[in-house]
């Protein structure tokens, strides 16, 4: 049930990508977030773990079979 949690830099190192590319994912429904704000602090957004790996599947059979 408790699924890890990513911080943005951590996923955006795991793709290789921007901190900004992660947030069009965001944006765009790709990326799913977890945000652990406290009061009215600066949001903490995570990303769990399997919205990452989901991401990077559908991006691969997406290519996949573009290239096929």
């Amino acid at each position: 049930m408790c699924d890890k949690l990513l911080s943005i830099k951590a996923v955006a190192e795991i793709l290789d990508v921007s901190r900004r590319s992660i947030y069009r994912y965001i944006a765009l429904g790709e990326l799913s977030v977890v945000d652990l704000r406290t009061g009215s602090e600066r949001s903490r957004v995570r990303i769990p773990a399997r919205d990452v790996e989901a991401l990077v599947k559908r991006r691969t059979s997406s290519y996949v079979a573009a290239v096929a």
